[in-house]
């Protein structure tokens, strides 16, 4: 069973994606700066460090086999004026790390309004969107692109608005950009997604939606 790095492990969709991971028997590698308060389990190996550390990032990427991209911000009023630079910043240490240990399989959670998947709201959709997380939409755009343009195995999953439901796994994943349109979907069910996509080749390469 391979090796899988999550990253932002402790909060989210990196929290569910670590139960999820370990439920279907992967040995899960949870990184976050509160990652040594995680409770010991089979399976898990908890590593606290900072994303934006190239040395920390490069410690926790040698011997895994692919990497959950999860990381994610705390909403608050300050997102309305305040630059958000954690998604790309974080981005660009990792792209490098993997390149040096040689890490190929990315899987990287942004969110359904992220690069191209604007042009799939409708204006009214759009202004509301980027007038309350336009910031951190910017920088996951940045994010988006240095993905793409890397030459990892990527893969890019935008959820749409997310839920707590942790009973309902069901979901669809939309691949192509005519059928991408906003939504709800569990949390529990991204990650479900985002773990079998470890081993599954088909989704390498492209960015996509996912929606209940």
């Amino acid at each position: 069973m391979k090796n899988v790095l999550v990253m932002g492990a402790t909060s989210g969709i990196g929290k569910c994606t670590v139960a999820v991971g370990l439920a279907k028997g992967y040995r899960i590698r949870a990184f976050a700066r509160g990652a040594d308060a995680l409770a010991p389990q089979e399976g898990l190996e908890a590593i606290a460090g900072d994303a934006l550390v190239a040395a920390n990032v490069g410690e926790v990427l040698e011997g895994v086999d692919a990497v959950i991209y999860a990381l994610g911000i705390k909403e608050s009023v300050a997102m309305l004026w305040q630059t958000v630079t954690l998604f790309s910043r974080s981005t660009e240490v990792l792209l490098s790390e993997m390149n040096k240990t040689g890490v190929k399989r990315l899987i990287a959670v942004t969110g359904f309004g992220a690069g191209r998947s604007r042009q799939a709201m409708s204006k009214v959709e759009q202004i509301g969107h980027r007038a309350l997380l336009g910031r951190p939409y910017a920088d996951k755009d940045v994010q988006e692109q240095m993905i793409i343009d890397s030459d990892t195995d990527w893969t890019i999953a935008r959820p749409v608005i997310l839920t707590n439901n942790q009973d309902k796994v069901s979901y669809r994943v939309l691949r192509d950009p005519d059928t991408w349109r906003n939504g709800l979907v569990a949390r529990k069910a991204v990650a479900d997604y985002l773990i079998n996509a470890v081993d599954d080749p088909q989704d390498i390469g492209k960015d996509l939606v996912l929606l209940r």
